[in-house]
């Protein structure tokens, strides 16, 4: 039975680089929400007509018109065998909505929450640099790259921050994604499909661990279903 890995953690706590490993050495799909507007936005069909007409009129997208493109996305042949979402689900009732595409794909879903101390995130996060070719993060704190301001892979992009990676705007976002997740990690929690991992280890050592838990969980679902 394949998975859907829900990634959790604040902005800072290394999901994205998490997720991109699991993206490379088990090689299913890292799904972003963020992404997935996007390239939707610029196709011609009722859907991506749908998301533009609520854009233009300044309304939220909607939880249905949200698991609308995520179905959309995850029914795509790479998503056969499992796929890590990103950025979703942010709320209980989208939780929900994913349990039933969930059940529909005949998928089984696994929470991981990289948790990490604030004081560390407002570091991580306003130190951070992002190559936009690959998507490789840097840190001018933590993790330079070789060359100042440029990405160790790909020697002609400019490594990017974003705008709103400044001290103030920091603690907002913190302070929001913490009044908005924590009903989600109870969620996972009460159904024991949340594993917390602690993001201030190494990376390699965060990763041994998340793939532990994953096996774990499938060898459990495929012993169930034989039943």
């Amino acid at each position: 039975m394949s998975q859907i890995v829900v990634m959790m953690g604040a902005p800072g706590a290394g999901k994205g680089t998490q997720a991109r490993l699991l993206q490379e050495r088990r090689g299913w799909p890292q799904i972003s929400t963020g992404d997935m507007f996007r390239e939707i936005a610029k196709a011609e069909t009722p859907l991506a007509e749908d998301i533009r007409r609520v854009q233009s009129e300044g309304k939220l997208i909607s939880d249905d018109l949200v698991i609308r493109v995520v179905h959309e996305r995850t029914n795509r042949e790479d998503c056969r065998h499992g796929y890590i979402l990103d950025g979703f689900p942010r709320t209980t009732a989208q939780a929900a909505m994913l349990e039933k595409l969930a059940v529909e794909q005949g998928n089984k879903i696994a929470a991981i929450f990289v948790d990490v101390p604030f004081e560390l995130l407002e570091k991580r996060t306003s130190g951070r640099m992002t190559c936009p070719v690959c998507g490789e993060i840097y840190n001018v704190y933590f993790k330079r790259p070789q060359k100042e301001g440029v990405c160790d892979k790909h020697l002609e992009a400019q490594l990017v921050k974003r705008a709103d990676d400044v001290p103030e705007k920091i603690r907002t976002r913190l302070g929001e994604y913490e009044n908005s997740t924590r009903p989600l990690l109870n969620y996972y929690k009460e159904s024991k499909r949340l594993h917390r991992v602690d993001g201030t280890s190494e990376l390699e050592a965060i990763y041994k661990e998340i793939e532990a838990f994953l096996a774990d969980k499938s060898e459990r679902s495929g012993s169930l279903s034989k039943q």
